[in-house]
């Protein structure tokens, strides 16, 4: 059968390890089913948060903290979060009531299925922190950043919209600055070496990016919707 039929390839590994703390499965039975996105609805129909100045997009949140940093310092702006990991989601939930945030709305699977189910132009910023490496060179195939990924991006990203890649893999940097450069609608912002060789005022350093899994210092990547 081909591939094809099956649908995309799977951009990441586990979707769960360790067992869950005991008060993260009660906020994945209580609060998740609140802040769950309902796929299977158009999400501008779905009046998320009325009001909100502008909705922004985290694939792959992690364990959550950049997203809940990022929605208590932008308490006026919808964040959704799309994570495949039900270890982070939960640990997002912890982040999420501990800061009693109202501004969050979650996709507990792959981001290429709430990407397809968002609005054209409807997002002003979209972060992609750290996504699976998949260093070797046979599994290059399972990234996250792949044309169909990318032109998805664009889609949704409003003109003037912002996208941020990040990571810690120079094979990876590379791929993905080459294949984001090549989508006319897309502008890099880098003047200079220090532009993606240092975090972004607003950036929001998470544990996991601290370990340095990688094998470079973090690069940061950031574009804007010309068109």
């Amino acid at each position: 059968m081909s591939q094809q039929s099956h649908g995309p390839l799977r951009s990441f590994g586990r979707l769960k390890a360790r067992p869950i703390k005991p008060r993260q499965t009660a906020l994945v039975e209580t609060l998740l089913p609140r802040l769950a996105l309902d796929l299977s609805a158009p999400i501008a129909s779905q009046g998320l948060m009325p009001g909100a100045r502008e909705v922004w997009l985290e694939i792959g949140f992690g364990g959550g903290e950049h997203l809940a940093e990022q929605a208590a310092r932008h308490p006026d702006i919808l964040l959704l979060g799309a994570e495949p990991f039900l270890n982070g989601a939960a640990s997002a939930l912890r982040h999420i009531d501990d800061r009693a945030l109202t501004n969050v709305r979650l996709h507990v699977g792959d981001a290429r299925e709430l990407l397809a189910a968002l609005p054209d132009a409807g997002l002003s910023r979209i972060f992609i922190l750290f996504p699976d490496p998949w260093p070797k060179a046979r599994h290059h195939k399972r990234r996250l950043i792949q044309p169909a990924l990318v032109e998805g991006l664009v889609r949704v990203l409003a003109p003037g919209g912002r996208l941020r890649f990040a990571t810690d893999w120079a094979d990876y940097a590379n791929s993905a600055l080459e294949r984001l450069r090549t989508e006319p609608r897309l502008q890099w912002t880098a003047m200079r070496a220090d532009d993606w060789r240092h975090a972004p005022d607003d950036h929001v350093t998470t544990r996991y990016q601290v370990k340095g899994l990688g094998d470079v210092a973090p690069v940061y990547l950031d574009f804007i919707r010309v068109a």
